[in-house]
This record gives structure tokens, sequence and C-alpha cells, in this order.
């Protein structure tokens, strides 16, 4: 499947920690006094599967063999983290020298575990500043304490796509930029009675405004979270989740969109009409939600289906307290990086360079899959995509605020813990939110320190 549609999912994220916990790397095994000016033959293994991204690749590839003419790139494409920490435990020749991932919770284990090498050291010996090279939200997903084990390879930034139609129909003349005018709004755009769902009679919608529900597309709630900008570790590693006000706002807020809406119950029965997320049936594409989190890639999605009502790009609003952080967005992508067994670090070094900070190839790339640039100069240049609507993503990457999710030795472990709980109190189950919150801060310790046994 593309990056984009990989689901999120507790045995993805859970077999992917294990892979690691399973075994510690051994960070001497490769080596860095290698002469990258030497033939040589790198293995690259990458996530990217269908046609259109593997040329891209491929492509890419061809750009950096006419650049360095010693250097022989072998590529294998639709790898998963799986099979990479397989391979890396083992070490030997069939390993591959340069890795992919597009999963960013687990650059923790990576660089704590010692199995992707600190570029630092080929930054400074190459003179690669990366502060001046890629927007700090982006640092801060590829590195791990002071260990910058990867290195963003484009990214994805998410905003909110809205009805144009609808909001013309509704008398609505822009999009909402704080939660307080996002519940009006949504409430305005929401039609009952309707026949496509929900049951019929009363408790039926045409159309809601938003889908508050986790359990929605791309909703899941560390992503929505993101507008609050919210710590979740202490200094420490310790989870905070209880005593971090942004927690509580951030459920209670939820819940009220849910409550303009007709409530939980009404919603989830609509939300079941809805065809696949990837599907001409997209609940947005049909019309039957106004207004969809969403990233980069749905804007080409929604013109190749020819979508029969004018829509937009807007940040997704923010917590009315925090208003000056409006157009921050949450964001993530895919990480490149060196494995730690391999013997042509120096070479390696070079294809990682140019997959991600060579501008005129993060440029390409960046158009041809269309994911948004990871580098400052790639995002003003002038060879990008044009079309506005892919363009707002970029404000949204660029923004200060804009927030990422920290890493974690235990990889994606916390995030499914904090999707677990978020349905239970969305759906009623929890009813001290303060206790819930203390436990979940409980499960996810318990999980960092089996983690680090």
């Amino acid at each position: 499947m593309p990056r984009w549609r990989m689901p999120t999912c507790a045995s993805a994220a859970l077999a992917a920690a294990g892979l690691l916990l399973s075994g510690c790397a051994n960070p001497s095994v490769g080596s860095a006094n290698d002469d990258p000016t030497k033939p040589v033959t790198l293995k690259f293994w990458h996530g990217w599967a269908t046609p259109g991204e593997v040329k891209a690749i491929n492509d890419s590839i061809d750009r950096f063999e006419k650049l360095h003419p010693n250097i022989e790139v072998k590529a294998t494409g639709n790898i998963s983290d799986e099979t990479i920490n397989q391979a890396l435990r083992a070490g030997g020749d069939k390993a591959p020298d340069v890795v992919s991932s597009f999963t960013t919770n687990n650059v923790g284990q990576y660089c704590d575990s010692g199995m992707w090498v600190n570029l630092d050291p080929f930054m400074k010996k190459t003179g690669l500043d990366k502060h001046k090279t890629f927007p700090k939200t982006l640092l801060d997903y590829t590195s791990y304490r002071g260990n910058q084990c990867a290195l963003p390879l484009l990214a994805d930034a998410f905003g909110m796509y809205y009805n144009k139609d609808a909001y013309a129909e509704a008398g609505i003349k822009r999009p909402p930029r704080t939660m307080s005018e996002f519940k009006k709004v949504a409430e305005k755009l929401t039609v009952r009675g309707g026949k496509s769902g929900g049951g019929g009679g009363k408790g039926s919608y045409e159309r809601v405004g938003y889908m508050p529900s986790f359990r929605f597309y791309q909703n899941s709630p560390d992503r929505l979270f993101a507008q609050w900008g919210p710590k979740y570790f202490d200094a420490d590693g310790t989870s905070r989740l209880a005593d971090e006000p942004a927690s509580y706002d951030f459920f209670k807020t939820m819940r009220q969109i849910a409550a303009v809406q007709g409530g939980f119950q009404d919603l989830e029965k609509f939300r079941l009409t809805f065809g696949d997320e990837m599907s001409s049936q997209n609940a947005f594409l049909t019309g039957k939600v106004a207004m969809l989190l969403d990233g980069e890639w749905r804007g080409l999605m929604l013109k190749e289906a020819k979508a029969e009502f004018d829509w937009g790009v807007a940040p997704l609003p923010v917590p009315d307290d925090q208003a000056d952080t409006y157009g921050r967005g949450f964001i993530t992508g895919t990480v490149a990086g060196i494995a730690h067994s391999s013997k042509h670090q120096n070479a390696a070094w070079e294809l990682v360079r140019f997959l991600t900070a060579d501008t005129k190839q993060v440029v390409s790339f960046a158009n041809a899959i269309h994911n948004v640039p990871s580098t400052f100069a790639a995002l003003k240049s002038p060879d990008l995509d044009a079309d506005p609507t892919f363009r707002a993503f970029f404000d949204i990457l660029a923004n200060k605020h804009s927030k990422a999710l920290p890493p974690s030795v235990n990889g994606g472990a916390y995030v499914v813990s904090l999707g677990d709980f978020s349905y239970s109190v969305e759906a009623g189950r929890v009813g001290d939110l303060r206790k819930g919150l203390k436990k979940l801060d409980e499960q996810i310790d318990a999980d960092t320190l089996q983690s680090k046994s």
C-alpha cells in the first residue's frame, strides 16, 4: 500500500516494538572507514510499493548514480519495519546499508538500540547544518535524546478539508479558527432527518459538520490532540498525560463537538454507513461530512474522483486559549537512515544526504508522489507543484507550533494505549477522567520499563 494508506494498528506497532525489544543491536558491527569515492554497491530497502511510487524512487536512484557513478544502488521496495529489523539484527552481507521507514513512532527504538547509526558525525564531516536544512518538528521526530539516527524523507501534514458549497449554503464565510468556532460551524453544517443513515427519522442525518469519532478515517486521537500542543512525557521519559491540562480540555472539547451534533450514539450509527476511506464512497466525497481531517494526498484524490462540489483546505482549529497558534497541525513522514551493520557507511551517507537534503531531488520526489517537501529550501522552490490546496500543507509544516509525536523507546505502544483509552472516553465508559488518565500513564510507563529490560 502507499505510505499514506498504511493503517496505524496495535498489532503492527507492537510487532515492530517486539522485534526491537527481543535483541539489542551492536553498533560496532559496521564501519565508517570506507572511501565513498571507490566503487561500491549499496543495498537500499524502502516501503514504497505502488507503481508510481516505485518509479519515483527508481528515478531518484538514477539521478543519484549520475552524480556518483562509482556507487551502484540496489533498491528493494515494499519492505516492512519488521523485515528490516530482523535483517539488521542478523547483520551480514545480505543486510541493507540504507533503510527507510514510514513509522516515525519507532525512531526512539532505532536510535536507542543503535540499530541505526548517529548521523551527526556524517553531517559535521560533510558540512550539512541540519538546523538550517530541516524544520525543527521534523528533526524532533528523527532523533532521540540527542541521537540523530534518521533524517526526514518527505513529510505528511494534516489539515482540514471543507466543503465550500455546504459553507455557502449555511452562510459560513470562512473556516473556523478556534474550537469554540469549530463547534458552532459543525452544528450549523449538520443536517438531520435524512434517509442516508442513523436509523431514519429524528436520529438520522443527511450530513454532519464534522465527525469527531476517533475511529473515523484519519481521526486518531494523537493527530487531533496535536492541536493542543501537549507534552506527553517528562524529561526522564515518564508519561504525564494525567498532569497535562490539555488532556482534559481535549476530551471535553471532543465530547462537546459530538454533543452539538446529536451525541456519540447517533453519530456512531451514522459513521457506520460511511464507505471505505480510500474508495469513491469516502464520506467527505459523498457529502456526508462537511469538514474532514486529512493529509495532503486527499486533494489529489478528490481531483481524480472529480468531486461534485467546491472544496478548500485550512488548518484545523486550535483551542481558544491558544488562538495565536492557529495554522499548526499534526506532522509525520518517512525517515531514512544508515544501518549499524553497513560496512559502507560513508557511501551510504552520500545516498541519505542526496535523498533527504538535495533540493532538486526533494522537490522532484515531492511532486512525483504528492507529499510535502521536508527541507526549508525545497518548500520555497518555484519548481514545486503550484496547486494552492497542496501548498496549504507547506504552511502547516513550516508553522513553528506544529507537532509530531515524541519518540519513545517503546515505539508506538503508547500511541496504541492512548487510542484504546480515547475510544472508551468517547463512548462514555470512563467515569473519572483523571483516574483513567493516571491508569493510562501507569500502563505507558510499564510498557516503557519492559522495553528497557
